[in-house]
């Protein structure tokens, strides 16, 4: 980690300031959530304390979105330069490309990024005393930071989660990255091996894979993303091999031993074994709550292995305390930590009824091309006992799609049958992550896809391909019988001079 951030997020010189008597909110965990509930509480005049044990800015700032999309950006743009050929760009593979450039500007730019999650900020700008320490309740209206008391009439547990490391006998011996420390290299690992093909496995896969790393992607399920659309997991499944990325589905780890510098990775599927050397694993297979060190059993707050039991309303088993973002979400989003901090504020210090369930939320996969989804997937619907029509535009018929020669993706969007209520909606594009926001609105706001038919899209975008959609609803709905009678109106009218 680099001065300039861990001055921001977690000073060395910091004094905490002296408890201030009770307080409004006392806020535990300064990752985004945290940093949303304490910002917007202090914004509308409560007396707030923010209390963070490691960094300010959380998984987001230091291990996560921010530096992630640095990463990708890097690789995105030595991958374009070298597959330019169609578009007149020559140099091919003989493009250079220096690691270490990469992997500090995204440093640089992230140091940037932490002033606005840095400590000085929230203390002299918006009014929030910070305490850097472990925060430990002692009672129901109480917590312990630094042998100080805070006392709080509400307080919020936003202290989220951290990657988690499956038990692979040797796996601890050989040693590993996670998001946690795989952006501290400053060294190419010529092979690398990433167990778990979720969202941070795919993305990292590709992004290495692109920089010059031989990749080996190790998924224990039948496809990568698990829980997206088949159809959107199976492209990208194309474009990552395409790209050298050698995936195995469906397979097991059995061991991990350590040969010099070389890790072997034992491995079997159904029932034949194989061996994988590296010089570096990657691990993505999901994240575990923290919980430890809080005392959360003195404060009578219910927790378990997904975290602490929240109720519609973000509010605990102590009716004082509330909790956001990954330590009771099963969504994982930092804009879902975001939303759920908005809904602490008005439910904990405003007796407001903000429902948990009622929120739209979309979320996307950062591959080369993107995924994004909101609401539900056919199989949802179909579990429901909701009938349903899905319609698909694929890129390949949407002309600014063509003129990039990115073609490689669809729009798909799922509708209750025989209305244009949206249910859910899928996009593979390059930029699905910002084309999914239309979905998002109109499901949000109870918008048919006929508003978005009615809604005029700048030409040539590929988010033309969401009005595509539109005019394909369109389309279903012109029966045999409408045109017939259609037909008939305008020969009529035609008739009449």
């Amino acid at each position: 980690m680099d001065r300039e951030l861990i001055e921001n997020v977690h000073p060395s010189d910091w004094i905490n300031p002296e408890p201030a008597g009770r307080y409004n909110l006392v806020v535990i965990g300064g990752g985004t959530a945290g940093l949303v509930a304490a910002a917007g509480a202090a914004g509308l005049g409560a007396r707030v304390a923010l209390v963070e044990r490691q960094l300010l800015g959380g998984d987001c700032l230091n291990f996560g979105c921010v530096p992630s999309k640095g990463v990708l950006r890097a690789a995105r743009a030595l991958y374009d330069a070298r597959h330019g050929a169609e578009f007149g760009v020559a140099g091919g593979e003989r493009l250079g490309f220096d690691f270490a450039t990469a992997m500090a500007r995204m440093r640089r730019l992230r140091a940037g990024i932490s002033r606005h999650d840095s400590a000085g900020r929230f203390r002299d700008e918006l009014g929030v005393d910070v305490f850097l320490g472990q925060a430990t309740f002692t009672g129901a209206d109480c917590i312990e930071v630094g042998g100080g008391r805070l006392f709080f009439a509400k307080a919020a547990v936003c202290t989220g989660a951290r990657a988690a490391a499956p038990e692979i006998p040797g796996l601890e011996a050989a040693g590993y990255l996670t998001n946690e420390t795989v952006f501290s290299l400053t060294e190419l690992p010529p092979r690398l091996a990433v167990i778990g093909a979720g969202p941070v496995g795919c993305e990292l896969a590709q992004a290495f894979a692109r920089f010059g790393s031989r990749v080996t992607l190790l998924q224990h399920g039948p496809q990568i993303l698990g829980r997206e659309d088949r159809d959107a997991a199976e492209l990208l499944q194309a474009v990552l091999v395409r790209e050298g990325v050698d995936l195995r589905l469906g397979v097991r780890v059995l061991s991990v031993g350590q040969r010099g510098d070389v890790k072997a990775i034992r491995i079997e599927r159904e029932g034949h074994p194989a061996e994988i050397e590296a010089d570096a694993i990657l691990i993505g297979v999901g994240r575990v709550p923290n919980v430890e060190g809080l005392g959360l059993e003195k404060a009578g707050i219910a927790f378990d292995g997904d975290g602490i039991r929240v109720n519609d309303f973000l509010q605990t088993t102590n009716r004082r305390v509330y909790a956001a973002g990954d330590i009771c979400s099963h969504l994982k989003f930092t804009h879902m930590a975001d939303a759920m901090a908005r809904n602490l504020i008005a439910n904990a210090l405003f007796m407001g009824r903000r429902r948990t369930s009622r929120m739209t939320v979309p979320w996307c996969t950062y591959t080369d091309p993107e995924i994004a989804h909101v609401g539900m997937y056919e199989r949802d619907a179909k579990e429901k006992g909701i009938g349903t029509t899905t319609l698909t535009v694929s890129l390949a018929d949407v002309d600014r799609a063509v003129l990039d020669g990115e073609t490689e993706g669809f729009a798909r969007v799922i509708l209750r049958k025989g209305s244009g209520d949206i249910l859910g909606a899928t996009l593979v594009a390059r930029h699905a992550g910002d084309m999914i926001n239309e979905f998002t609105l109109a499901m949000a706001g109870g918008l048919g896809l006929g508003v978005i038919g009615r809604t005029i899209h700048p030409y040539p975008t590929q988010a033309e391909s969401v009005r595509r959609l539109a005019d394909a609803y369109n389309r279903s709905r012109l029966t045999p019988f409408l045109k017939k009678l259609f037909t008939a109106y305008l020969a009529w009218q035609r008739s009449r001079g």
